[in-house]
């Protein structure tokens, strides 16, 4: 099995619950996740010139996420979100804002780590701010494999930023609102989950799309077949972070030349263990996914 090198780009910040803080973003947690699996990962962003920001770069670099590519801004803080969990563990996000991952520049040492790399990862929300927007632009314009988290929260997005940025990907990731809220903006008018993947696909011209329904599971659609698994029974305890580990597992299977069934049971596996436990990037073995897959 070839080594994975991925860059994943975009938000590292600390989500902040009622009683706690813990290290967070989108894009971090799947750079985590893809770590625990042994693959090389390096991460784009900027943390603010103090405690929190040193927090996150000794966080990730004990954890073995090359950091060389996280800018640190002396003139903008370290990212934070307060985080609401609602009675069944799901959570909404209060973003602050300006902050320093909203300000990423252009680097030349970025055009060099992409060549090197085999996968780029990106969301939409770190386009809220035109500097980060603008840098991530320049470097879908080189990047190699690219795979889109869309990741929908409202007022940081419009219709025109998310079909550029849809436009530019390989492979792309929703959840079941946001793949109806795309597809309409491309002027679906279908119902069915799997119309609205297989019409989004033809209009983009896009390989792989994949969805996540919550409890239900998730659809992967490769190669025009689709693929499915109908989720775990567990206990959710909160849902930060799950998506994240389950985009990261799809995609080291995937990615490593392994079947598509095999992707999405073990990317709904992950997202669900992620689910039942505090955080988003609990430590998980593989063996501990395996005898959770097959008790």
């Amino acid at each position: 099995m070839k080594k994975l090198n991925v860059i994943c780009f975009g938000e590292v910040l600390f989500d902040n619950f009622p009683t706690h803080s813990k290290i967070g973003g989108a894009p971090l947690n799947v750079s985590l996740r893809l770590r625990s699996f042994d693959v090389d990962v390096s991460m784009i962003s900027s943390v603010g010139d103090g405690k929190y920001g040193n927090r996150i770069l000794d966080f990730l670099n004990n954890r073995g996420v090359n950091t060389d590519g996280i800018q640190i801004s002396p003139l903008y803080r370290t990212g934070q979100v307060k985080v609401n969990l609602n009675s069944s563990g799901v959570a909404t996000y209060d973003i602050s804002y300006p902050v320093a991952w909203d300000k990423i520049t252009s680097r030349s040492s970025y055009e060099k780590q992409l060549k090197e790399s085999d996968v780029f990862i990106y969301g939409s929300l770190v386009c809220r701010d035109s500097t980060s927007r603008t840098t991530l632009i320049g470097l879908l314009q080189i990047a190699p494999y690219k795979v889109f988290d869309v990741n929908l929260r409202a007022p940081y997005y419009s219709k025109e930023l998310l079909l550029e940025l849809i436009q530019q990907a390989d492979f792309v990731k929703f959840n079941d609102d946001e793949l109806y809220e795309v597809a309409e903006y491309l002027g679906s008018k279908y119902n069915s989950m799997e119309q609205t993947i297989v019409f989004l696909a033809e209009q983009i011209q896009i390989e792989t799309i994949c969805v996540t329904k919550g409890a239900y599971g998730a659809v992967l659609y490769h190669q025009n077949v689709f693929y499915y698994n109908s989720g775990y029974r567990i206990k959710v305890l909160d849902t930060v972070g799950s998506g994240d580990s389950f985009l990261a597992s799809v995609i080291y299977k995937l990615l490593n030349g392994e079947g598509p069934q095999e992707a999405i049971d073990f990317g709904c596996a992950v997202g669900a263990l992620v689910a039942k436990s505090d955080g988003a990037n609990p430590k998980l073995s593989m063996q501990e996914i395996a005898k959770f897959m097959n008790p």
